[in-house]
């Protein structure tokens, strides 16, 4: 029983500690963990908890070791530049536009736009929200 009641203090702690260190972003003080995962064209990005957020209020701004892509995906988007048309979950405009814990949205970088996603690359993606900073992801190409 006491190891029982260890393990739950000790689940609580470290979830309010990452939920704690969640960025803050807007007047009202929106929080939200974030998660990304790449491969050699996918980014795969998760709403690890926190708020809902409202995809179009998002700016994601993509850089391929350290060099910015030439096209940066507009969320939500159907069909765009440097991207593959149809990305997944609320970065897709056919989609609900509010992205909530659990969910997952990923596009494709297309091959025209540059640098290319190759493995072993780093990624980084600075997600704004209302113009406010919310989150610096990164990855590694795998």
């Amino acid at each position: 029983m006491l190891l029982l009641l260890l393990s739950v203090g000790l689940a609580a702690s470290v979830g309010a500690f990452a939920l704690d260190h969640a960025e803050s972003v807007g007047d009202g003080g929106t929080r939200a963990a974030l998660s990304l995962t790449a491969s050699e064209e996918t980014l795969r990005f998760v709403h690890r908890g926190g708020e809902p957020l409202d995809v179009r209020r998002l700016d994601l701004r993509v850089r391929v070791d350290g060099v910015a892509l030439d096209h940066q995906p507009s969320v939500p988007f159907f069909s765009a530049s440097g991207f593959r048309p149809g990305p997944t979950g609320p970065f897709n405009s056919a989609a609900d536009a509010e992205w909530t814990a659990g969910e997952t949205a990923s596009v494709i970088v297309a091959g025209t736009n540059d640098p290319e996603l190759t493995v072993g690359s780093s990624v980084s993606v600075d997600v704004q929200y209302d113009g406010q900073p919310l989150v610096r992801l990164s990855a590694v190409v795998r």
